[in-house]
Order: C-alpha cells, then sequence, then structure tokens
C-alpha cells in the first residue's frame, strides 16, 4: 500500500497523530523508525497509567525500553471537558461506537486545551538505546504503533491525557442524567385528572352551514366593469372567416366566457349573502 492509500484508510484523528512525526526534518530515521513498526521490531506495549511502556528489537539481543507520555489534564480541566462534552450527545454516542467526533477538539479548545500535541517536545519520550537523539527509531515506531491503536481505539488518545473509557463514560453519563432531572419538571401526587370531551363528528352535514349573516355585515361585490378577461385580452385563437353576425371564433368564445364569468360572481355573491337557502 502505497502512503497516500494508508492515509486514506486511517481515521482521521490516528492520521492527526501520525502527522506531527511525518513533520520531524529526520526523513532517514523516520524511514527506518516505519521499517521497525512494519517489521514488527515492536514487541509489546501497554499502558501504565498515562504512560506507554515498550519493547523494541533493536540491533542488540536485548530489546530496548521505550516510554512515552503527554502532560496529563488536571481533574479540574477534564471536568470542564466532560461537562462541553455533555451538551451534545453525538460525542458520547460516537465514542460508544468507537469512533472520535469530528469536532471533538472543540470540548478541549473551548476550554484552552488541546486534544493533540502541537510539536514533538510535547512528546516526552525515553529509550534506553545509546543513540542521544530524540526521537530515536525505537521511539518513532512505538510513535507509529499508536497511531494504528488509535485506529481501534480512540480512547487510548484520551488515556494519554489521563482518562480512561470508563472514567470518560461514567462522567458523561453522570452529567447528562443529572441534566435531565433538572429539567424534567415534579409531577404533583394529587393531580387532577384532565377529562377531554369527545365529539361525534358528521362528515355529511360538517361544510353546511345554515345561520344568517350578521345584518350589519357588508359583501363587496367584486366590480363587473372590469374583469380578468378583460385584462387578458382576445383569446389567440387562430381568425376565422366572419359569420353571418360579423363575430369571429375568438369573439364567440370571450362573449361566452364573459357570460360564465358573471354567473359564476352573481352565484357566488348570492351565496356568501345564504339567500335562497333551501
Amino acid at each position: 500500500m502505497t502512503n497516500d492509500t494508508l492515509q486514506a484508510s486511517r481515521e482521521w484523528w490516528s492520521q492527526r497523530w501520525l502527522d506531527l512525526l511525518d513533520s520531524y526534518r529526520f526523513k532517514k530515521r523516520l524511514e527506518r523508525a516505519r521499517n521497525y513498526s512494519r517489521q514488527g521490531n515492536v514487541l509489546s506495549i501497554e499502558f501504565k497509567g498515562a504512560k506507554v511502556l515498550a519493547r523494541v528489537q533493536g540491533s542488540e539481543a536485548e530489546p530496548y525500553k521505550v516510554s512515552l507520555s503527554l502532560d496529563a489534564f488536571s481533574d479540574e480541566e477534564w471536568g470542564y471537558v466532560i461537562e462541553t462534552m455533555s451538551h451534545k450527545a453525538v460525542f458520547a454516542a460516537k465514542l460508544l461506537a468507537g469512533e472520535m467526533p469530528q469536532n471533538m477538539e472543540e470540548a478541549f479548545t473551548t476550554n484552552g486545551l488541546s486534544l493533540f500535541p502541537f510539536t514533538l517536545s510535547d512528546v516526552h519520550s525515553k529509550c534506553s538505546c545509546p543513540d542521544k537523539a530524540n526521537p530515536c527509531k525505537h521511539v518513532g515506531a512505538v510513535y507509529y504503533q499508536l497511531g494504528d491503536r488509535f485506529s481501534e481505539d480512540p480512547f487510548v488518545l484520551f488515556q494519554l491525557r489521563g482518562r480512561t473509557k470508563e472514567q470518560i463514560i461514567s462522567d458523561l453519563r453522570k452529567l447528562r442524567s443529572a441534566k435531565v432531572k433538572a429539567t424534567t419538571p415534579e409531577t404533583s401526587e394529587t393531580q387532577t385528572p384532565i377529562l377531554s370531551t369527545q365529539y361525534s363528528v358528521k362528515i355529511g352535514v360538517f361544510w353546511q352551514y345554515h345561520e344568517p349573516l350578521e345584518s350589519s355585515l357588508v359583501v363587496i361585490a367584486p366590480s363587473s366593469s372590469e374583469t380578468v378577461l378583460d385584462v387578458l385580452g382576445a383569446i389567440p385563437l387562430a381568425k376565422a372567416e366572419e359569420n353571418v353576425v360579423n363575430l369571429t371564433s375568438s369573439d364567440v368564445v370571450m362573449k361566452y366566457l364573459d357570460t360564465i364569468y358573471k354567473e359564476v360572481s352573481q352565484k357566488a355573491v348570492l351565496a356568501a349573502m345564504n339567500v335562497g337557502a333551501g
């Protein structure tokens, strides 16, 4: 697989972690570290609190011991972050599904914190090898391996900042349940039941209205001097030969529609005034 293919297959948080290491200027050392990671030279990785402890097989018979850690957030800082997370249900839902919400960093930056280290100097690492450079290829190999661990379990990244998966989920549940209780109104034991009155609807006469209109109401009839037909003008029909009364087919249609329009207008006025209701 090419580097582009690998990057496309990684989750964004895992790639974000590896991008920091890839910015390291000693590219040859990074290439050796990447090979160590791919070839299985990282024999073991375990967490001791917020610190990563690993054993990496190098050129010597005895594996080198590597430790890696970030600055853990204080209980107060984590309290602010969890409080921010609790306002969005999608955070808990995504994390429980093994995914990192796309905007998860906002929960940290809102409180003046950064989930990811800014530079490699923010990553505290040690190796028992004689190489004075830091990170050495053994530390780099562990760094790459952690990127894969983050893909499998995003909570590993939180653990480096001082909180385990169980702690985060537990704190989120407590805060969200407290918010639900606070917003649920207390019900009185002596509440009076609300009786709903049901009415039967007769569909056949639902739209009928037999009461006369108030005499004070004024019915304004539409003007018959100018209609929509007058505004639209003559119907664009093909002109026919004049008949005995010198009317074209267009004139005949317009005259007919004009009669219909006036009849409909008159009936509408009579219906509104409830005239002739049986």
